[in-house]
């Protein structure tokens, strides 16, 4: 196991695990679909202006929410395989503190395979989605820290 891996949270490092067993490309696809088919449907009220990836050619909307200090996302994209992508992403980090997912790296992408079947486009969305998500964690971030910095004073 590499220490890229040993370093991710549990639940992404299972679905990195669930990857590196496919050698084949269309098995990887396949399973990226089958996230994308799982994904809890996101409610019409989200996909807003304020929640759409940047940079994306399909349409994507991430949306957060910080539940007893863990980050809730929820998200959609109009294309299947990004909607994989993005399913991936927030089952993989769904649950975390701010402070965990920014931690992460996306280079994670690497090990399951999947990069090297990716379109530059698509790649490049898988970035931008993985972006947003860490930007609106960090938002809770400072968000948490202005409380309790305004608390103390």
């Amino acid at each position: 196991m590499s220490s890229a891996t040993h370093s991710l949270p549990p639940n992404l490092n299972r679905i990195v695990e669930r990857f590196k067993q496919r050698s084949d490309p269309k098995q990887r696809y396949r399973q990226l679909l089958g996230y994308a088919n799982k994904l809890a449907p996101m409610p019409e009220e989200g996909k807003i202006i304020e929640n759409k990836v940047p940079g994306c050619v399909s349409q994507v909307y991430i949306t957060a929410d910080l539940e007893d200090g863990k980050v809730i996302y929820q998200g959609d994209s109009d294309a299947q395989l990004v909607k994989g992508l993005v399913a991936l992403l927030i089952e993989g980090l769904n649950g975390l503190t701010p402070e965990e997912i920014l931690q992460v790296t996306p280079n994670f992408i690497e090990e399951t395979g999947l990069k090297m079947s990716l379109t530059p486009s698509r790649a490049n969305g898988f970035y931008n989605i993985f972006q947003t998500m860490k930007k609106k964690a960090l938002g809770f971030q400072l968000a948490t820290t202005e409380k309790s910095t305004s608390c103390s004073s």
